[in-house]
């Protein structure tokens, strides 16, 4: 239930507040008064764009707050959408002197879509013109569903429905996916074998380089580390001999002077190293082994791995091998998705047979309804001033299921007799729109809690006993929901539990728009008034004590 409103700084209205109550809440005033501002405000809360016109003063922020009473079936959304859940809960758009908007629920700021998704749940407002919604598929489904007893059928079909959707989403995206791997499987599989031939995990690149080196120079090598070993090894002057006797000699002069001692023991580990030098040459002498055939060996597997360099632009071998485990992967990937593709596809045939069964027992319990609805209907646009209306519900298989079934729906109108019936939206005047919504309205309130509704205007065109049949059933929908009606009918305002006027007034020079709740005596004035004119008569006064009751 809508229980405040605040507006401040829009259009004409510097600052107003009003608390409404359940039941019928009739709104009256003359026109130009600012009731349509009242319900531009309210059009911002649904999430509609804010322009930076409405702005009254342009160095002050616009301000639309609403709040409402809520149960707790909104807890959930609350939950999913992270806000904390209030029983009383605020709802808050801003507009500001930039012109940029903001929204906030409980004070906590939020996207325009979360202030639609949760709005939209809590408002509905529908003015003589906007009855467009009833020539949607949509729309007609919720009348007749709601005649059917189907909530918890559609809520369980929209749910297999959605899923269904998105699996088939998926499937699409897989299936472009393995497609495209398809078309390219072929090279990137050589490209893989190409690398993993190499064996690089076992490959030091820095060490196979060496290798190739000393194969190339192996001759050069070995004749030079023959001259050096020679050159150490000769008995008489080689150059072991010599640090031998030098070694010998300078031992005996060591212990003259601590110069000679320092330096005998820096002779000594130079002869240390010497001698480990010539036993690790000797052995690097050993290894060398002239082989023409290694040598190719290397040469070939270093040509392969500097040809891969260039082909995959790199230039190091751990390079080489993230793009092989890439193209490892892909290849898995690919088996991955074709295994992907098998589950979704028996998902889909799993979520089909669900959506076939409830689809049957949907269609089952609407065409069952659609007798009621009739009925309904056509008493009440009978009541309405519509005697001759006809209504129909033509509801047709599909070959795909959609958001409502497997099945398409049509509503049928005529408004007279001895003419066929056709799609409402080619066969409704302008006139009849108003009523016809009105009805199936009432007839939607009877069979489901629908959210607070804001009808404005929508009595426009009609007065005697036609205005008096559309005020008792507003008072009748207002028993089952909270019901805010704009309207200039006097037999409507008689009916309402609460009463409030907009008037304009001037302030400091200023033309100013805001509203005020009436109080028993005001409210026969004022449908007096909307009875006789600006000049209310005593006649006027006894007939809206009549239309009171």
């Amino acid at each position: 239930m809508l229980s405040r409103i605040y507006i401040k700084n829009f259009a004409l209205i510097d600052a107003l507040e009003v608390s409404l109550k359940n039941g019928l809440q009739v709104i009256t005033g003359e026109t130009g008064a600012g009731k349509s501002i009242i319900l531009g405000a309210l059009r911002l809360i649904l999430g509609e764009r804010a322009d930076i016109k409405s702005i009254s003063k342009a160095e002050e922020k616009s301000i639309v707050e609403t709040e409402f009473e809520l149960n707790n079936q909104f807890k959930k959304f609350f939950i999913e959408n992270d806000l904390d859940y209030e029983h009383q809960t605020i709802i808050r758009r801003e507009i500001l002197p930039s012109g940029k908007s903001r929204a906030f629920i409980n004070d906590v700021p939020v996207t325009l879509d979360v202030l639609k998704e949760l709005s939209s749940q809590l408002i509905d407002i529908h003015s003589q013109f906007e009855t467009s919604n009833l020539f949607t598929s949509e729309y007609q489904f919720k009348i007749i569903d709601g005649l059917s007893d189907n909530k918890k059928l559609i809520e369980d079909y929209q749910q297999d429905f959605s899923e269904y959707q998105s699996l088939k989403t998926q499937f699409k995206k897989y299936q472009t996916q393995l497609s495209e791997n398809t078309k390219e499987g072929d090279y990137k599989q050589f490209l893989l074998s190409e690398l993993e031939e190499l064996k690089m995990d076992d490959v030091n690149y820095e060490d196979l380089q060496n290798q190739r080196s000393v194969q190339e120079n192996a001759g050069m090598i070995s004749e030079n580390l023959s001259q050096i070993l020679s050159r150490f090894h000769q008995e008489e002057i080689g150059i072991l001999s010599f640090f031998n006797e030098a070694k010998s000699k300078l031992s005996k002069i060591a212990d003259i002077s601590t110069s000679f001692s320092e330096l005998n023991e820096r002779l000594e580990g130079s002869f240390v190293e010497i001698k480990d030098i010539i036993s690790e040459l000797e052995d690097e002498s050993e290894k060398i082994e002239i082989n023409p055939e290694s040598l190719a060996q290397l040469l070939e597997f270093n040509n392969k791995i500097n040809s891969l360099f260039l082909k995959h632009n790199v230039t190091d071998i751990e390079a080489l091998k993230e793009i092989r485990d890439q193209l490892a992967g892909e290849q898995k990937g690919t088996a991955e998705i074709e295994a992907y593709i098998k589950e979704i596809l028996e998902n889909i045939s799993s979520k089909e047979k669900s959506l076939e069964s409830l689809s049957q027992k949907l269609s089952k319990n609407r065409k069952k309804s659609i007798p009621v609805f009739i009925k309904k209907a056509e008493d009440l646009l009978k009541k309405l001033g519509l005697e001759k209306a006809k209504v129909d519900i033509e509801i047709n298989d599909s070959t795909e299921y959609n958001p409502f079934g497997k099945e398409n729906i049509q509503l049928l109108f005529q408004a007279n007799s001895g003419f066929p019936l056709k799609p409402i939206q080619t066969a409704i005047s302008g006139g009849e729109r108003s009523r016809v919504m009105l009805a199936v309205k009432k007839i939607i309130a009877e069979s489901d809690e629908l959210p607070t509704l804001i009808l404005d205007e929508i009595d426009t065109g009609v007065s005697g006993k036609v205005a008096e049949e559309i005020g008792n059933l507003m008072r009748e929908m207002s028993q089952d929901m909270q019901l805010i009606v704009i309207s200039h009918l006097a037999q409507v305002a008689a009916k309402g539990n609460d009463n409030y006027k907009v008037i304009k007034q001037d302030v400091a020079g200023k033309t100013q728009s805001t509203i005020i709740p009436l109080n028993d005596e005001e409210k026969l004035n004022e449908i007096a008034q909307l009875l006789s004119g600006s000049k209310i008569t005593e006649a006027a006064l006894t007939q809206a004590k009549e239309l009171i009751g």
